[in-house]
């Protein structure tokens, strides 16, 4: 298997993104479909392990954000990566039209419930970072959101939503929750030949929607509202990484990695037990012996 560099997909801080200049598709980073099979599994395992000790520790929360055009596979990456992942240390949330209860708060409100607690992995399939993009491409929706006419007219809209995420990324990091963010980068070309296989293969025409074809005739306006939200968002505390997404097989490797990569940064480290402690249980072991 190829080396994988977590830092070659990572967005640096303040650059202009031009995602026409970021591959969709790399060199295979597995020789076979075995090979692929059995690194991914060892990376689950890894995964699992410092899961345990994540949740052990109690000193981080770690949340995961995935955002993508249509059909890029986020839901077969959190799937097929987090799969050894205990149930009761992760939580998965899938955001889609807000709800009118929704509407009359801010718009970080219903993805700030539902951040991860210390020793927990949230993970976001699409976040508050639809607000910057789909809301973007549609302005119209913000009349949904109860804006006054001035602030939805503003300019600087845009700039203002930026600097709130990224203050408040800064702030969770701050109190100690890890954010790691997963664009995954699909061509218009691949998209095409997905959208096909969801209308000529039985078994995937559950998967298929009419307004999957009316969102991509705004390919290249999401383009750009990605471009603009990944320059405007991605920091050291809380990196954007794109992630090449025409080879499944590829953007789980990718995916994987980075997590455990990051997960073994934390430098975390099971609870120790005390001397007072240890006297306690050989004590307690001492009873249930008799």
């Amino acid at each position: 298997m190829v080396s994988i560099k977590p830092r070659d997909y990572r967005v640096p801080p303040g650059a202009k993104v031009d995602l026409s200049k970021w591959p969709t598709q790399v060199a295979e980073l597995y020789d076979s479909k075995k090979d692929y099979k059995k690194t991914l599994k060892a990376q689950v395992e890894a995964l699992s392990e410092l899961q345990r000790l994540h949740y052990a520790s109690n000193q981080y929360a770690l949340l995961l954000i995935f955002q993508a055009t249509d059909t890029a596979g986020k839901d077969g990456a959190i799937r097929h990566v987090m799969s050894g992942i205990n149930p009761q240390g992760c939580h998965v949330y899938s955001f889609k039209q807000p709800s009118a209860a929704e509407l009359e708060h801010d718009f970080m409100w219903r993805t700030n419930r539902c951040l991860p607690e210390r020793g927990k992995i949230g993970i976001f399939n699409r976040s508050y970072y639809e607000e910057v993009l789909i809301v973007r491409v549609h302005p119209e929706l913000l009349r949904a959101q109860g804006l006054s006419d001035d602030a939805i007219a503003a300019k600087a809209l845009w700039k203002e939503r930026y600097k709130s995420i990224s203050d408040s990324e800064a702030h969770l990091h701050r109190n100690g929750t890890r954010i790691l963010k997963f664009f995954l980068h699909l061509s218009k070309e691949e998209q095409r030949q997905r959208l096909l296989a969801r209308i000529d293969e039985p078994d995937k025409n559950w998967k298929f929607s009419e307004a999957d074809i009316a969102e991509r005739g705004h390919w290249d306006d999401y383009q750009e509202a990605y471009a603009a939200a990944l320059g405007a968002t991605s920091t050291e505390e809380a990196p954007w990484h794109v992630v090449p997404a025409d080879d499944k097989k590829n953007a789980r490797l990718i995916i994987s990695e980075i997590v455990v990569d990051a997960l073994r940064g934390m430098k975390m480290t099971y609870p120790k037990t005390t001397a007072k402690r240890r006297e306690e249980l050989k004590e307690i072991r001492r009873q249930l012996a008799e």
